[in-house]
């Protein structure tokens, strides 16, 4: 029997389907989603900030700046590249707005639960081999409250919707998070970029 493959076309109906949602009436529209990339990694975000909606993709301004230049130096992807290759996704895809004190608000719980069945459909459409969660929140989901410091640079193996996945979890490239960029962070980044270059899901994609 043939490996399941995802087709593009299944993936823009899912996405088409995804920008349609208007689940959170707290939440700011228009539902971010990224490129209909039919593989077998999944990165998954936090939430959009507030430039990400206006720009129309995911990781659109500074800390997207941050990201892709992690994969350029560890992969030699280009951002065009990255975005072709990997399926973007998020805990929760529209921006929360800001909070009265300044920064981003954090999605509330039943904001998540709300976008939960977004990111277990995509699992069941594209059965990936690697996934990407990025930042503490994205984190949480796979694999529970842990510090950075315990989780980042290691490759887990997790049961997720049924579906048995390696987790290579990365941090937060926010501007306003110093973590990635001092001891011990900016180590444990190289080393989870490593595995993720050689992860077989990422050389495959490569090609």
């Amino acid at each position: 029997m043939p490996a399941f493959a995802p087709t593009v076309a299944c993936v823009r109906r899912h996405l088409a389907a995804l920008g349609r949602c208007a689940r959170c009436p707290r939440m700011h529209q228009p539902v971010v989603v990224g490129r209909p990339v039919a593989g077998k990694i999944i990165l998954v975000g936090q939430a959009p900030g507030d430039k990400e909606p206006v720009l129309g993709r995911p990781f659109a301004w500074t800390a997207g700046r941050t990201l892709f230049k992690w994969f350029h130096t560890a992969l030699g992807w280009t951002e065009d590249e990255t975005r072709d290759r990997i399926y973007f996704a998020a805990v929760c895809r529209c921006f929360p707005g800001k909070k009265p004190t300044g920064g981003d608000r954090v999605p509330d719980e039943d904001e998540i639960a709300n976008c939960a069945p977004w990111l277990e459909r995509e699992f069941a459409l594209l059965q990936p081999a690697l996934v990407l969660p990025v930042g503490k929140l994205a984190i949480r989901q796979f694999l529970g409250d842990q510090p950075l410091a315990d989780v980042i640079g290691r490759s887990f193996r997790v049961s997720y919707h049924r579906q048995e996945v390696d987790v290579v979890p990365l941090p937060h490239p926010s501007g306003a998070s110093p973590w990635h960029r001092m001891e011990p962070g900016r180590t444990l980044l190289q080393q989870a970029m490593a595995l993720v270059a050689s992860h077989p899901a990422v050389r495959s994609a490569g090609l």
